[in-house]
């Protein structure tokens, strides 16, 4: 497989844009290292950017990943070094950790993803259990994972204010592996545990506009910085809510923010001499799976929604009903790999990269949702086999195993190599992520 490429079209863009990142590194490094001493960042996270040569941003920050199966095994070192430190910074006698994973029992991917995510952890010299919430599992259960290993999912139990296995295993930490969109069980609340990332990172209670809402103070000091228009890391957004999609209520309302929304895009095109025609993400404000998403050109598209789109808008993971949207600027990925669209999902634990890969979808288009059924994990290594989505949740994918597997570095630039070499390219995705990480630590202690 070959490195993903950037259309000819917008390649100068994209080349002033990593020039301009590699020669304010010392800067942007510091700056980091200042904004991290103020803020703490989260356990762990993964980032989806968009890359349209002139611009590139975060559009979405997960702080439950769940494809820790899909970054290349040669940084679990670096992987398990930041674990070190991110368990650490909240819990400096920490000997052990309790994973509560998703109940995805069937999904033998999403295992494989904890089973990586428990090596991680062990490398870093940690007693690593896992303590499922699934009602299911009433006794210890073993479990094989899409590449035949076997994990221990054990009952979660609790005595008072603290959380337990049966042997009477607690330790120090609680890592949550799920994303709590069916509520804060009440085993978990109100326990006297660390628990990370912190109850109020589910989607019960997280917003995605909350989170922009942070990014915005983000990325315009690091615009600054660094001397661009914020605009170029920054999509525009707006929340809207009192809707419900099966009855039609708040239509109108949503058609108002999504042409206010393509108009600040449109005037933002003529200014930047850019000739695309603007379109928006509407997506529920609360959840992930790639569910509850549009891709929108018009506001009378959202007028015409027939039944069939309105019911796939109407509820989310857990079958939630979605009543609030961000409508989100679209930004188009020019970046291709084997002529399909990709996007760079980058991983982080603690304030560090230690990997990521390229979803890719075949079937989608560059103003198109990527994270969708059909889309798949393409790697670099020619010797990796390429799985598709169909039937498998979205987040939990196999098929990427060793994706960066052709750079050489992670996370730190090449002078060595051109500008716009693989190395160089990687690190400033990393950039990108660590704003939105960045983001993702201000908007959980605004809360």
């Amino acid at each position: 497989m070959g490195i993903p490429v950037i259309s000819p079209q917008y390649a100068q863009y994209l080349l002033d844009f990593e020039t301009l990142i590699l020669q304010k590194q010392a800067e942007i490094e510091a700056w980091f290292r200042s904004q991290w001493k103020r803020h703490k960042p989260p356990f762990y996270g993964s980032v989806d950017i968009r890359n349209s040569g002139y611009k590139m941003a975060s559009i979405d920050m997960n702080l439950f990943p769940g494809g820790f199966n899909n970054l290349n095994t040669q940084f679990s070192p670096l992987a398990a070094a930041a674990a070190t430190d991110a368990v650490e910074r909240y819990c400096e006698t920490a000997k052990s950790v309790l994973i509560v994973p998703e109940n995805h029992t069937r999904n033998t991917f999403y295992l494989e993803n904890v089973y990586a995510l428990s090596n991680i952890l062990q490398q870093a010299g940690f007693a690593v259990r896992l303590g499922s919430l699934n009602p299911e599992i009433t006794e210890p259960s073993e479990f094989k994972t899409a590449l035949g290993h076997t994990i221990l999912l054990e009952p979660l139990l609790r005595t008072r204010e603290r959380v337990h296995l049966a042997d009477g295993f607690s330790p120090c930490l609680v890592l949550l592996n799920n994303d709590l969109s069916g509520g804060v069980p009440e085993i978990l609340q109100g326990i006297r545990h660390t628990v990370l990332p912190p109850l109020h990172g589910g989607w019960t209670t997280r917003r995605k506009t909350a989170h922009f809402a942070a990014y915005n103070q983000v990325a315009a000091e690091f615009a600054e910085l660094i001397g661009i228009d914020q605009w170029q890391i920054n999509p525009y957004f707006e929340k809207v809510s009192g809707l419900n999609f099966h009855e039609r209520e708040g239509e109108d309302a949503l058609a108002a923010a999504v042409e206010r929304v393509l108009a600040k895009i449109q005037a933002k095109y003529d200014e930047k001499g850019i000739t695309d025609k603007p379109f928006v993400i509407v997506k529920a404000d609360a959840g992930t799976y790639g569910m509850g998403v549009m891709s929108v050109k018009s506001a009378d598209e959202v007028r015409a929604l027939n039944r069939k789109n309105r019911n796939k808008m109407a509820t989310v993971k857990e079958g939630l009903a979605v009543t609030e949207v961000i409508v989100q600027e679209g930004i188009y990925t020019y970046e291709t790999l084997n002529g399909a669209v990709a996007e760079p999902v980058v991983y982080m634990i603690d304030r560090f990269v230690v990997g990521g890969f390229f979803r890719v979808h075949e079937g989608r288009g560059a103003d198109e949702n990527l994270n969708a059924s059909g889309m798949r994990f393409v790697p670099l290594n020619r010797n990796m086999p390429q799985t598709d989505s169909s039937g498998d949740d979205p987040e939990f994918l196999a098929g990427s195993k060793r994706v960066f597997e052709q750079w050489q570095t992670l996370g730190l630039p090449d002078r060595s190599q051109a500008c716009d070499c693989a190395s160089n390219r990687l690190y400033v995705y990393g950039v990108m992520a660590r704003l939105s990480l960045l983001a993702a630590s201000i908007e959980l202690d605004n809360y």
